[in-house]
Parts: C-alpha cells; structure tokens; sequence
C-alpha cells in the first residue's frame, strides 16, 4: 500500500471485535430483545443516509441480499431505547446547574417525557401540557413579523414532517426556512448544480458493486458510514483499487474487518485502502489539479466524451497548464511522484466511483473542492454509466429529503409554482436566509421567534460564546427533540419551549426518507415507548392549524400522513411512486436522479468544466486545526468518550504529529493551549496521532470555540475543517 506523510504503518485495525463488543454494551444497557426488535424492524436506520431499513428489515440495503450490521445504526437506539427523564431533574435542578453537564451527560439523562417551558425570568424548566405549549407558541406567532422568524430542520426528520414545516413557514409569511446540509454538504449541492445541473448522488448503491476503482476524499466512513468499508473491502477482494485521501492516518481505512463480511473478521481485519495520500488540511484541490494535470500531460483524458458532453474544456486546460509542479506540491503538501502515481492509477481504471465528506465541503472553497471532484470525473468520462459517479456521503439519513421536501430558503422555480396552483394561495417572495445568517441575524437582534425541528443549533455553529449570544436574542425559542442536548442549557434567554416527540420506529403512522442514493424508503413506526407523546407531523400540523385561517389552508388535513405524501406526488419532482406507497409497499429511486448516461440536467444537455485558484494559506507559526467526529458520536451527539480506532479514551485531547511534537518539546499528554482570535481551548492533552506534520486534529463540538464564522462564499458552509490556531506550551498555558 501506498502512503504519505512519513508515517508509521503499524496501526490498529479497525472494526472486528470492537464493533461486537460495542454492540454487546449496548444490548447491556437498554436490553438485547429491545435492540434486536428496533434493529430488525421495517423502519430506516435512524443514523447515516447510506441507508438501510425500510420495507426489506432494518438489517438489509436497497441492493444487497445480505445481512448489514452497522455501529452506528447500533448507536442510534442507544439514545431512543431509555427510560423517561424523571421530573425532579427539572424541578431540583437549575438551567445553570444543568450547564454544568456535558453533551454526553444530557443524553443519558434519558427521553424526554413532557413538554417543557422556561419563561424570561425564570431560572428553572417546568413541565406543562402539549395543549398549553400549542398555545404559547400560537399567541407568540400571532404577534411576530413573518421576516423576523425562522424554522430549522435536522436530517433526522421525515419527508412529511418536512414538507409540511416548510409549507407552514412559507404560508406564515416567511422564506428563512434552512436545514442541517448549510453545516455539512451544501457546498457538495451548490458544486454538484454549477457542474453537472444535479445536486445529489449520480449513482445507486450497485454502482459500487461496479467499480474498479473508489476514491474517497476527506471522510472516515470506518466511523461514519461502516457499511462504506464493507463496500471498499467487496472492492479489493475483486481486485480494484481504493485510493483515500485524508490528512489523518485513520485506522479504519487502513485494515478492517467488518462484522458483515466475514472473510475480513476471520483474517482479523483486511487491507482497505491501496493508496493513501495524506495531504495538507485544505490541500485537496491543489492535489486534484496536480492529478488533472499528470493526465492531461499523458493524454490520459477522454476526448470523445470531452467533446461531446462538456462546455468549458479549453479554458479548464489552459488554467490547470498555468500552474507548476513546484506550486501544487507546496500548497498540497504531497510530492509530485506520488500524484503522479494516484494520476496512473486512475488513468488505468475502467470505472471508477468519487466519495467525499465533510473533509471537502468544511472549507472556505468548498464549493471549488466539489467542482474539482466534477472535473476530475468528467475528464475521463467518470460520469454516466454503470460503476461510474458522485457520492456525497452524507451524515443525517433523511438530510437530502428534508432538502427535496423545500426545506431551503428558496424553493425551485417548478416546486412554487406547484405550491401556489396546488393550494391556491400565495408565497412570500422576499429572499431567505442561509443558516448561519439567521443565527447572524439573531445575534444582531433581528430575529424574535425560531422553531427548530431536532438538531442542536448551539453546538453545530462555528464560534460557540457567539452561537450562545445569538440564541440567547432570540425572545421565543421552539426545540422540538427527543432527548436533551447544549442546545437547550445554552443561550435559553427569553421563552424557550421543549415538546418531545415520538421517534421515527415510535410514529403511529408510516413515515418516509431518502437516502444518499436517492432512494426513499418506506418505515412502519409501531414502538410505544413513552407514553403520551406527539408525533412531529402532529406538532407542526396542530400548530398551524392554530395560526393559519382555515380559509387559507386547512392543515388540520395534514394530520394523516397519506394526505401529505399525495400533495409531495403532485408537487416534489421524481417523486410520482410516492402516491402509491402506502398501499403497494413499493420503495423507488427517485425519477430524474441517477445518471445512467451522461445526459446532464442543464440547459444544453452538457456537463462544464471549472477553473479555480489554490488559495490554501497559513499563518507564520500557525498550526492548521480540522475538527472531527469520533467512533463514539453521531453529529453532535456523544455517546461516549471512547474513539477507539483512534485509541483515545477521553475528547479534551489534540492530536499532532510526532514530529511537531519533538519540535515543540511536547511529550504524550502534556497539556497545550490552543488559541485565534476566536477563542481559546485551554489545556488539551497533547496525543501523539499520524497527521500530516504542520496540522493538528481535535474534537467537534468542543473545537467550535475556535471555530470563526468564516464560511464558503457560495455556499454560505463554516470552514470547521481549516482553523488557523496558535499553541501555547509549558509556562504559557492558561493557568489554573
């Protein structure tokens, strides 16, 4: 195997044992009948939008005949399958006191019971009636200028539950209606749309199973998508290729050994990636120009599709002919024999598939990264055909569907216009805002209501004393979740309202979600868990209900799930079958998405080219920071400290290269500052970890303290992944 970056070899493995010993603990905690239940259920993994779930059974993909077990679907019931928070933690217990917990400690406090309300002045929650919560909330909406509200939704929600919040906010007077993806994967849509005319996956799931090579740019699915390893590892054994790039030496995708592929755990773990590259944090697109310009010199490109499917080609080679060898090794830290080698690699390959995470979109280019990621398929015709493609591997598993259902600040020009005919009515016109500026607008006293739908705004922002300032402004705040995260210790000034709710394999009607491949699954609900408690789509459709004139529209009708899937028929794009689905029990890929041939969704039926400068710079004495999640976290969820592909047992730790560390004068676990003119991270415990040298790794949230609000100029998405931060050692750290 190839690698980069002066790098021992020796690492753990990822998988195997660990996985079967982290499931066990969790049969431990919440019972092996009840996980067994929940994971076999025909409900969609309540974790990742890789997928499984649905009509097939909880343990089975689109695709895949097989069994799929996966750490974090296993995760994903650890939080649901509790008892009931007791009501004495609110009653004995101030907000200020309950700040003094962590992430962790909130979430196994347990499921939320009853509704919560904390007025202006008051220092406790107390527990009050779903009734008298509607009613808060309708006498505050009553009272609020439409353009100084905002509605947020998690990915974690349902299409129904979707559609209709954004319908509800639109019909209110308001188009500031954003989702989780502008703090995540926005930059891969925006990219994806400029290049391509799509802004999702061109590929289904079989793909994978048809490709000879798969690149996978700044993402760890070992810990994130698993069952993405089990894909790469079907790969090797077939003989193709996996090239990773990531500024980390991650266990995981260096040998696995996947608990559903059982050669991989008898050998104890196989080989995952045959070429690792370890760039610089932000070099990524000073490596994909070094890789397009090692084919263009070798005539590795494909011309005929070149000619017949793309616009901009002529412009794209004389901007990538302008740059030197010398430039692009500097800015991507990867030497030029080793991008030559990735370049043969991939001019050897008959199909090949791109993955990325958030290592390619957490940038102030990330939109410029994505549209690499473009170029690069497009110059051997990687785009339209069996075992050819894009992947966003995105996070939350219902993400892209809450953004299919419209819940973004500006609607598709189609799906408007179906809205106004559908229901007679008229929609604001006035421009949304991103995520980011509502919470900007907040913080300057511009925003008087929020209803957030799941997530937890506090942590996912950049700049945490700013993001607790900004809710902080907001005078009426709605969080609708099913456990207690920051979010609702941190920057509670004014009314806030809690309403628990009924999670997706408790919902008593059928509930739909859409995968990364664009496939929509169909989940049965059916758990009775906590008694009493609404469903999302009884939430939302009650309170509208209450505040919209029924003359207008009547979304008492949207209290059955079935109304709202006929409406998303008739009004979403692709999304026909839905009609049906509840009788024919028939899951689909959704029409006009996938990319079979290279006929692309733009004006002329061609694909373009993009041309960007490499603009990756660092301060003199700068470290460059990425933040990451671990193998114990979803999100912003922890559920518990361990990461142990990475063999930590705590989350106050950064991570550095060996070498940076002997130049430091740093041992394992002295104790660093990390510092910006953001803030400060005050005596982290130094770990020594394979990163390229220059680049440190730390813990999300935790890191957003150090996190600016500078975010992609297109995409309006926070460079979590490229901090600029200092280091304090010895004598200068924050004292005690």
């Amino acid at each position: 195997m190839t690698t980069s970056g002066n790098q021992p070899d020796k690492q753990p493995t990822g998988g195997g044992l660990k996985a079967i010993q982290y499931v066990m603990s969790v049969a431990r905690t919440v019972g092996a009948r009840n996980l067994a239940a929940a994971v076999q259920s025909k409900n969609t993994c309540k974790a990742c939008a890789f997928g499984t779930g649905g009509q097939r059974g909880g343990l089975h993909n689109e695709h895949n005949p097989g069994v799929e077990i996966c750490n974090k679907n296993i995760q994903a019931q650890l939080s649901d399958i509790r008892a009931g928070i007791p009501a004495g933690i609110f009653t004995d217990n101030t907000i200020a006191e309950l700040q003094l917990l962590t992430g962790k400690q909130l979430e196994d406090l347990g499921r939320l019971q009853h509704p919560l309300f904390k007025g202006p002045d008051d220092s406790h929650y107390q527990i009050i009636s779903y009734r008298d919560a509607l009613l808060k909330i309708s006498e505050k909406l009553r009272q609020t200028q439409p353009e100084r509200s905002f509605f947020y939704s998690s990915g974690r929600s349902s299409n129904e539950a979707a559609f209709i919040l954004q319908l509800f906010a639109r019909v209110f007077g308001s188009n500031h209606v954003n989702n989780c993806s502008y703090y995540c994967h926005q930059a891969s849509g925006v990219g994806l749309q400029e290049t391509i005319g799509t802004g999702t996956a061109t590929i289904q799931y079989k793909d994978l199973h048809q490709a000879d090579l798969i690149f996978v740019f700044g993402a760890n699915p070992a810990s994130n998508h698993p069952r993405f390893v089990k894909t790469l590892i079907e790969c090797r054994k077939r003989g193709g290729k996996v090239v990773v790039v990531n500024p980390a030496r991650e266990a995981g995708l260096v040998r696995f050994a996947s608990p559903s592929n059982f050669r991989s755990m008898i050998l104890g773990g196989v080989e995952i990636a045959s070429h690792y590259v370890q760039p610089h944090i932000g070099g990524d697109l000073a490596l994909m120009q070094g890789i397009v310009k090692s084919l263009l010199e070798n005539q590795g490109e494909d011309k005929n599709f070149i000619t017949n499917y793309c616009n901009g080609f002529a412009d794209f080679r004389a901007s990538i002919e302008a740059l030197s060898w010398q430039d692009l090794c500097e800015q991507s830290g990867v030497g030029k024999e080793e991008i030559l080698e990735i370049a043969a690699v991939y001019q050897a390959a008959n199909t090949a598939v791109f993955a990325w995470g958030m290592g390619l979109t957490h940038h102030q280019n990330g939109v410029d990264n994505v549209e690499s990621i473009s170029n690069l398929a497009l110059l051997r015709g990687m785009i339209g055909g069996p075992g050819k493609g894009l992947l966003p591997l995105r996070g939350h598993s219902n993400v892209q569907g809450v953004g299919s259902m419209g819940v973004t600040p500006a609607l598709k020009k189609q799906v408007f216009d179906s809205l106004e005919r559908e229901f007679n009515i008229s929609l604001p016109t006035h421009k949304g805002m991103d995520t980011l500026a509502c919470m900007q607008a907040a913080a300057a006293g511009d925003i008087d209501f929020a209803f957030l739908l799941g997530g937890n705004l506090y942590a996912a922002n950049p700049d945490s004393r700013f993001a607790s300032q900004a809710l902080d402004n907001i005078s009426f705040k709605v969080m609708v979740s099913s456990t207690l995260n920051l979010g609702h210790v941190h920057g509670t000034g004014g009314t806030t309202l809690i309403l628990p709710i009924r999670v997706r394999d408790e919902e008593t009607q059928a509930t739909t979600q859409e995968s990364m491949f664009n496939f929509v699954r169909l989940s049965d609900g059916g758990f009775e868990r906590v008694a009493g408690l609404l469903s999302e789509v009884e939430i939302i459709s009650s309170l509208a209900a209450e505040v919209i004139d029924r003359q207008t529209l009547d979304f008492s009708h949207f209290n059955q799930h079935n109304n709202i899937r006929q409406a998303i028929a008739r009004i979403i794009p692709g999304f026909a079958a839905i009609q049906e689905i509840d009788s024919s029990k028939q899951e689909f890929h959704i029409d006009g998405r996938t990319l079979s041939t290279p006929r692309f969704s733009t004006a002329d039926g061609k694909a373009s080219f993009k041309s960007h400068r490499s603009n990756r710079e660092v301060q003199s004495q700068a470290f460059t920071l990425t933040t990451v999640r671990s193998e114990g976290q979803f999100n912003t969820i922890i559920y518990t400290n361990n990461d142990v592909y990475r063999g930590q047992t705590e989350r106050h730790v950064v991570m550095m290269n060996p070498q940076d560390m002997a130049q430091k004068g740093l041992q394992p676990d002295d104790l660093v500052d990390l510092y910006n003119d953001t803030g400060v991270m005050s005596k982290l415990k130094v770990k020594s970890f394979p990163i390229r040298a220059g680049n440190l790794m730390t813990y999300f949230p935790e890191a957003n303290i150090l996190v600016p609000q500078l975010a992609d100029p297109r995409s309006h998405t926070p460079a979590f992944k490229s901090v600029s931060v200092f280091m304090r050692t010895g004598n200068d750290i924050t004292p005690f």
